[in-house]
């Protein structure tokens, strides 16, 4: 199995990350570390270096701090993620996220810098990780005219089923998380989505399968798990073809 979005960077794991990556190595091929910002996309940086073939980078800025951050550290960020494109397998996360910021200005903060990272997936040929929340169809809609990158994926999408048949038609694909295992909305996208666009993913330190007991890669699982069951195939089956859709395309 493959965890394709995680933050094993964040502080939540300060105390016991050498346990937390010695689990997520037990049960997994490969985790996705995603970079948020710009110490971030640093910490990824120096955590592959500990982790070489199995911790791999993608460098992005979130949308929410997109909205607020200084112009400098965007541009900083960005700088970095260029210096550096050659250690990265992904652009992103990026996005637009509408539900946390409703303020105008600040979403057209978010929109600009999105473009931007789209252009850089363009450039790199690189996957694009997208971030999208309470904006699903504007983020479709704003990656559809980009119709060179070959390789998309919504991150734990949580938007409406019609919008992810547009996005599976398009050939982009969907990263399933560990919401799937408590929430009806996103087991029923598991029912109706190909599992040949099917990622997964943890989002940890967020949304745990556990109650009280903080996400970690390793309970990937608990979604495969539950996305065999909603498609009545064996969990040995959605391993196999989540994990070679993440090997191809991240190039692993």
């Amino acid at each position: 199995m493959i965890d394709t979005h995680c933050h094993v960077d964040f502080k939540e794991y300060n105390k016991n990350r050498n346990e937390v990556m010695g689990r997520a190595k037990d049960k997994l091929n490969a985790i996705m570390n995603s970079g948020a910002s710009l110490g971030g996309n640093r910490r990824t940086l120096n955590l592959q270096k500990e982790y070489p073939g199995f911790l791999y980078s993608t460098l992005g800025f979130h949308p929410s701090k997109a909205s607020k951050a200084d112009q400098s550290i965007i541009k900083q960020a960005l700088d970095e993620i260029n210096d550096n494109i050659d250690l990265a397998v992904g652009i992103g996360e990026t996005g637009l996220d509408f539900h946390e910021i409703t303020d105008t200005n600040a979403q057209k903060r978010q929109i600009n810098l999105f473009q931007t990272f789209i252009k850089l997936s363009e450039e790199y040929e690189l996957p694009l990780i997208i971030h999208a929340r309470g904006a699903e169809k504007k983020a479709f809609e704003m990656v559809k005219k980009a119709s060179s990158i070959d390789n998309v994926v919504f991150h734990c999408y949580g938007g409406d089923a019609e919008t992810a048949e547009r996005i599976v038609l398009e050939g982009y694909h969907i990263s399933l998380s560990t919401i799937v295992c408590f929430s009806e909305h996103h087991q029923n996208l598991a029912e109706r989505i190909p599992l040949t666009n099917i990622l997964t993913e943890t989002d940890s330190p967020y949304l745990s399968p556990f109650k009280g007991i903080r996400n970690e890669p390793a309970f990937v699982e608990e979604a495969v798990k539950v996305i065999a069951e909603k498609k009545s195939i064996s969990m040995g089956e959605v391993d196999k073809k989540t994990e070679k859709n993440a090997k191809k395309i991240f190039k692993i």
